[in-house]
């Protein structure tokens, strides 16, 4: 999904959500800079931040689930939802809807046991940053919390999908979605699904968890999916890669996204999910060095 600056000022009750052709190079502001860089710090931890596989306690379900099929999730997760918005746009809402519901738990997941050092009394946590982003959802504590939550249970999904897709297939799938995302973006038909997507917002102010927005930038899901989904592959093969930790990788990506979102000063619309997918193609380029066995 497209990473997206909103516009500069913030008023009291402005819904910030990006609108088609209101941010131009000369509504980059020095807070969008800040904000945008909060996110892809956010994207590039996720790389470095799960476990290498699923918990022991749901090993024999991901044995039984496991199939090339999963491989197809990253692309179909930004296909489907466009076709499915752009056909009704009801659909946003039903997204929101499943975030709320979804976010929560898969974050705590993530506190608890699929993240790097996560402790099950770490998933409380959860419960706290959820009431953090309701309760001030417009400030920037709100939003950070909101994010947090987003990310954390990207890093779940990113374990779960890792343990039942081949991870040679998943590799692909992620390249095809970075594909298709700049395809949409530079065709301008993602934009339209994702303003809408963007603005769906549950009754009585609970936070809006389909997407990360934080202070003047708003990033998708997808993008830290994506990034949650890379970091899964790269510590379930750090066990037989030698010299090639996962923070070497959140390193790679977060270099890339700040060079890549340096485009934001000629564009409005920017697909990030190509950071990730380059970094994923460099470290296949890169020469393997195997473990000796012991």
């Amino acid at each position: 999904m497209g990473s997206t600056p909103t516009p500069g000022i913030r008023l009291p009750g402005f819904d910030r959500s990006p609108l088609p052709g209101t941010c131009h190079a000369v509504g980059v502001t020095l807070g969008f800079w800040l904000s945008d860089a909060c996110l892809v710090g956010v994207q590039a931890a996720l790389v470095a931040s799960p476990r290498g596989r699923a918990p022991a306690r749901v090993g024999g379900l991901v044995r039984r689930m496991s199939g090339r099929g999963w491989a197809l999730v990253p692309l179909a997760s930004i296909v489907l939802v466009v076709a499915a918005i752009s056909t009704a746009s009801a659909v946003a809402d039903g997204l929101a809807w499943l975030a709320l519901l979804a976010v929560p738990p898969l974050a705590a997941a993530a506190l608890g046991a699929t993240m790097r050092g996560g402790r099950p009394w770490l998933a409380l946590l959860a419960a706290p940053l959820f009431t953090l982003a309701w309760a001030d959802r417009s400030g920037l504590a709100g939003e950070g919390a909101a994010v947090a939550l987003s990310a954390l249970s990207c890093v779940t999904l990113g374990v779960l999908l890792t343990s039942v897709a081949p991870r040679g297939w998943l590799k692909a799938g992620i390249v095809a979605m970075a594909v298709v995302d700049a395809y949409l973006v530079g065709t301008q038909l993602l934009q339209p699904a994702n303003d809408v997507l963007n603005a769906a917002a549950p009754p009585v102010h609970l936070p809006q968890l389909q997407r990360a927005l934080f202070g003047d930038a708003l990033m998708g899901y997808g993008d830290l999916f994506v990034a949650g989904v890379f970091g899964a592959i790269v510590a379930a093969e750090h066990e037989t890669r030698r010299d090639d930790p996962p923070w070497r990788w959140a390193l790679v990506v977060l270099a890339l996204a700040l060079a890549f979102d340096l485009l934001f000063l000629v564009v409005d619309v920017l697909p990030a999910t190509v950071p990730v997918a380059l970094a994923l193609l460099l470290r296949e380029r890169r020469p393997q060095r195997r473990r000796a066995p012991r």
